[in-house]
């Protein structure tokens, strides 16, 4: 492959700069209780777009950032990506649920716009891509089989004598996961105890709780985001139950533990290995520390997924939407989550998922 190196409201659209040339965004839940998953996008991109204007921009031209607010929402995210399409984006970083990227994918490829999503996990989003292989949707995020079959292998070899429940919260990630992971330790010789739904954005989750806990649960599988398996960890708690919570990549914000307090300890998640533990980003997890800002969760991710569009759009010598695919689909791309390349579907190569467990208020990668 070549190599492309590079330096490095309903709506709520912000510019960071009225003097550029090549128009992008990134698209998450700036507001909504997924807020603070946004907030790690807008700072991951944000930083990207400053690096890669200070080095001179992209063929001599420089890049201007929109914010866009989809709340996680299906149909909110369809609006944003319309509007986007109207005030002539060429690029978006985005979305971050898997809800809202899924439909806006649509949208973009009837627009002609480059889609790299540093977070949404669901295979829908490259299995059914628009366009199919000469389709413009990327991720550089792992996808919910591989996050399931990590976490099936790790509950058969630690849980295989536990009564293990699974639960989700009906959306397109959070079932989508769960459904995963439960298939694959069924796979492995493993019986769900317990599979229920649940409805995202409630506050008492004492119902489910106190089922499990007449049923014995001993380790609770969470196909969901972390308000909700925040207060389930401290409702299990309150009930006086020492049930194991494990969850995915949806957890990897401090605001878990806020919810949780010790509640949370012990809680086990699956992510993809600390981007912020590779010696290519280090300049770039210091800007962004000195900054005052964290580096937690998908903040990397969103930063690479600019760095990639700006290293296609450097090696196609344009932002023509053919060229630039073309450049995505036969680049190699050096980024701070290591380098990377996409498959025929839009998926990329980086290594896949890890345990994370949360103690005393942080999360780290079990050795």
């Amino acid at each position: 492959m070549k190599k492309i190196l590079l330096a490095g409201a309903a709506f709520g659209f912000a510019m960071s700069s009225a003097q550029a040339d090549i128009m992008i965004a990134t698209v998450g839940p700036m507001t909504g209780q997924y807020a603070t998953f946004g907030e790690q996008m807008k700072i991951g991109a944000e930083q990207a777009v400053a690096d890669i204007n200070a080095a001179g921009g992209i063929n001599g031209e420089m890049l201007s950032l929109e914010i866009g607010d989809d709340a996680c929402d299906p149909k909110q995210a369809v609006a944003v990506a319309n509007q986007l399409a109207g005030n002539g984006i060429a690029f978006v970083a985005g979305h971050f649920c898997s809800g809202s990227s899924i439909p806006a994918s649509a949208v973009y490829a009837d627009e002609g716009i480059i889609q790299i999503s540093p977070a949404s996990t669901n295979p829908t989003l490259t299995d059914e891509r628009p366009g199919g292989a000469d389709g413009a949707t990327y991720r550089v995020c792992g996808r919910d089989d591989q996050q399931g079959e990590t976490a099936a292998a790790y509950l058969l070899e630690n849980f295989a004598d536990k009564k293990i429940a699974f639960v989700h919260d009906k959306t397109a990630y959070g079932k989508g996961l769960a459904d995963a992971t439960m298939g694959s330790f069924e796979a492995g010789g493993g019986t769900p105890a317990m599979y229920e739904a649940y409805t995202a954005g409630e506050k008492d989750y004492t119902a489910l709780v106190s089922k499990m806990k007449q049923e014995g649960i001993e380790v609770l599988y969470v196909g969901g985001y972390h308000t909700e398996a925040g207060l389930m960890a401290r409702q299990m708690k309150e009930q006086g139950m020492e049930t194991v919570l494990v969850s995915g990549d949806a957890l990897v914000t401090d605001e878990y533990w806020a919810i949780t307090g010790d509640a949370g300890e012990g809680t086990l998640m699956t992510f993809s290995p600390d981007p912020t533990k590779n010696p290519a980003a280090a300049d770039v997890v210091k800007a962004i520390q000195d900054a005052g800002n964290s580096t937690e969760g998908y903040v990397m991710y969103s930063y690479a997924a600019v760095q990639v569009y700006a290293q296609a759009v450097a090696a196609a010598g344009s932002t023509d939407f053919d060229a630039v695919r073309q450049a995505l689909n036969s680049g190699d791309f050096s980024t701070v989550l290591g380098d990377l390349s996409f498959d025929e579907k839009g998926d990329v190569s980086l290594p896949g998922y890890v345990f994370y467990r949360w103690s005393d208020g942080k999360y780290a990668e079990i050795d």
